[in-house]
């Protein structure tokens, strides 16, 4: 395996492949050499300062770079017939992200999209659960940082929440609103959206990187059940009404993982698609419609724009 891109979350995925068994972290490849350097001599791998050079050793890679580049970086290594865990979103626009599933379906090659919150164990245990969500309220609160900074909220945080409720409700949603607010940068900090799907699913997301508190919590209400989450803590909390006569009684079931390391299981899971040549568990497909829906949020949040 190879990493290019090793900053802020790039590193860790260098850090995840040097302790997975069975896998040799080939080399990582950076646009700054100097970091690509520190990185590799952290976990004893290579720094290649050339993209084509990491490229001619690896099996597959993880691309971690800005989202400006995903689809020039990402085009790249399936060019070179790698099978590629691209991190989100998947590419600026539809037509590069279109552009990305072409090409992997061309060379039959694996394309994994890094929505690294369908590996939180809690959200494992949400989808587990049976029957139709018929509400979610969403909230991804998080400080002010530099990192992302080429991105608004929406595509920076609001979209993890997007592939999660997508992934729960197979219809496409048929009105959206919302509203969006610059901050601290030109682009918007904090969004909200209010969805309706046509299976009749409403979903309410607010997500902002300008908060004084760190809070990642997904509520999801479907008949006799409701499902608490909370992200950060990898715990769920499950509230289901049991019995139908006399007084209603809940039954409230509790699981927590913090162990559990969600870009560990992404990665392993992963390595697992490319030596097995198995489907990825979030595809170019999912990656895309996460961003398709991105973009109507954010085309909604300008028509709310004052003149």
């Amino acid at each position: 395996m190879g990493v290019v891109g090793v900053g802020a979350l790039g590193q860790h995925h260098a850090r995840v492949y040097a302790q997975l068994p069975d896998v040799r972290l080939v080399g990582v490849h950076d646009v700054t050499a100097a970091r690509a350097e520190e990185v590799a001599g952290r976990h004893g791998t290579r720094a290649f300062g050339d993209l084509r050079a990491l490229l001619a050793e690896v099996d597959a890679v993880s691309v971690a770079v800005p989202t400006l580049d995903h689809h020039r970086i990402g085009l790249a290594a399936l060019t070179a017939g790698k099978d590629v865990l691209l991190e989100k979103p998947m590419a600026t626009t539809l037509a590069e992200a279109d552009d990305l599933i072409r090409v992997a379906a061309e060379r039959g090659l694996l394309l994994q999209i890094g929505h690294i919150e369908r590996f939180n164990p809690a959200v494992a245990v949400l989808a587990a659960q049976p029957g139709q969500p018929r509400f979610i309220e969403v909230h991804r609160l998080a400080s002010f940082s530099p990192r992302s900074l080429d991105i608004d909220v929406v595509l920076d945080l609001m979209i993890h929440d997007l592939d999660i409720v997508l992934s729960l409700d197979g219809s496409e949603p048929v009105q959206v609103d919302a509203v969006g607010v610059a901050v601290l940068t030109a682009r918007p900090d904090i969004a909200n959206a209010r969805l309706r799907f046509a299976s009749g699913l409403i979903a309410n997301l607010t997500a902002s990187r300008v908060s004084a508190e760190k809070v990642r919590k997904f509520r999801v209400f479907s008949p006799r059940t409701y499902v608490s989450l909370d992200l950060a803590a990898r715990s769920a909390a499950v509230h289901r009404l049991v019995g139908t006569e006399g007084r209603p009684e809940i039954a409230i079931e509790r699981t927590s993982a913090p162990d559990e390391e969600p870009l560990a299981r992404q990665l392993a899971a992963f390595v697992s698609s490319v030596r097995n040549r198995s489907a990825p568990l979030v595809s170019g497909a999912d990656g895309r419609r996460a961003l398709a829906l991105a973009h109507t949020i954010l085309a909604r949040m300008a028509d709310h724009q004052p003149a």
